[in-house]
């Protein structure tokens, strides 16, 4: 029986590492599997050695805050993951707690093959930490094509895979009439999946959903969430009273909720890209505390957050981030959005092309066939 430990540190990572785990477990049933995940490996049948918020902190602040209990949550993974004696460790995103347990990991065991999917930002910053990779990667998989080069420089082991959240992965229709009322057009809202990003965004997007609420009579909001802060989000839309809001974190509606909409607000991230690849226009959003945001200004080396507008140079996607994110700026910017046909579908051309780029269209296939070769 072979052995893979999956390693994820936040709920985009569990999402991806889904996606390609549910290939393997179809092509290789001789594999038994161990991880730190989250939601989508639990529906896997995949254990988790413990929860997936004790390591996942966001922000320079909080990380330096709990300084200590990441060191700790670093040397106790590397120890369950050196006491499983993996065959693979596959680690996915979150560079900063996955890729220095996998260091300590290789340091200890160096039999253990550790292949990384999702390469982390060195084209926003801190491009030399990749000549730290080639001592303890075996293979890294990416999401992006002009990443490669950066990894062929350094003479590391690479394959570009494509994106899994860009698949048609062909999920079963799915009942809609719950949410969808033929006299509502939808708007689909994403505030976060982490709960800091929740608590400082969701008191935003209340007071953006009101004034949407002055101007229009025809709107049904639909909040994507997880199962795990579902009911904190909906206790936001209660406390306010609203009756055209939904909160959804099944994932077989999500998509589908999404594909009917007719506009989209995601907080920055990941989301942003399976928005458009869906030609939903959109605006993502972002805030975060001052000092975080000064350290990132002072790091970055491109001028946008959204992958698509740092693909394209170009901001094509509109972007409100910090100061720019508050509920009179994004009602102002939806409502001329809405108002301008040519300027929407201007934006999904142009995402289109972009996104297009990113596609293989078997990205999950490529990733499971460098872990089966691997074992």
């Amino acid at each position: 029986m072979k052995k893979i430990f999956v390693l994820t540190g936040e709920p985009s990572g569990d999402k991806l590492a889904s996606k390609v785990v549910s290939k393997l477990k179809i092509s290789r049933s001789d594999i038994e599997y161990l991880s730190v995940g989250g939601e989508y490996l639990k529906s896997l049948g995949i254990k988790s050695i413990y929860d997936l918020n004790k390591v996942t902190y966001l922000g320079f602040t909080k990380v330096l805050m709990n300084l200590f209990k990441i060191k700790k949550n670093i040397n106790d993974t590397a120890r369950k993951i050196i006491e499983f004696n993996p065959d693979i460790l596959f680690s996915v995103d979150s560079p900063d707690f996955t890729l220095r347990v996998a260091k300590k990991v290789k340091k200890i065991n160096s039999n253990i093959k550790i292949i990384h999917f999702v390469s982390p930002k060195i084209y926003v910053w801190r491009k030399n930490r990749i000549k730290k990779f080639k001592y303890f990667l075996d293979h890294i998989l990416l999401l992006f094509p002009f990443e490669k080069k950066f990894y062929e420089e350094e003479k590391i082991k690479c394959t570009f895979t494509g994106h899994p959240l860009l698949e048609d992965n062909g999920k079963s229709k799915v009942d809609l009439n719950q949410f969808i009322k033929k006299d509502k057009k939808i708007i689909s809202i994403y505030p976060g999946s982490r709960l800091s990003e929740i608590n400082i965004l969701m008191p935003i997007l209340s007071k953006f959903v009101k004034l949407m609420n002055d101007k229009y009579k025809d709107l049904l909001f639909i909040f994507h969430s997880t199962s795990e802060f579902n009911q904190i989000v909906q206790k936001e839309i209660l406390k306010e009273g609203f009756k055209n809001c939904e909160t959804i974190c099944d994932e077989k509606i999500k998509s589908q909720l999404l594909k009917q909409s007719i506009f989209a607000v995601a907080k920055s991230g990941t989301i942003s890209l399976e928005i458009s690849n869906f030609k939903v226009p959109s605006i993502i959003i972002y805030k975060m505390n001052i000092i975080n945001f000064f350290i990132v200004k002072l790091l970055a080396k491109v001028k946008f957050a959204n992958i698509i507008n740092i693909a394209a140079n170009e901001e094509i996607i509109p972007e409100l981030l910090q100061s720019k994110c508050n509920a009179k700026n994004i009602f102002n910017t939806v409502v001329e959005l809405l108002n301008d046909e040519k300027i929407l579908k201007e934006q999904i051309n142009k995402s289109q092309k972009i996104i297009n780029n990113f596609k293989t269209n078997k990205s999950s296939e490529i990733a499971t066939s460098v872990l089966i070769n691997s074992l």
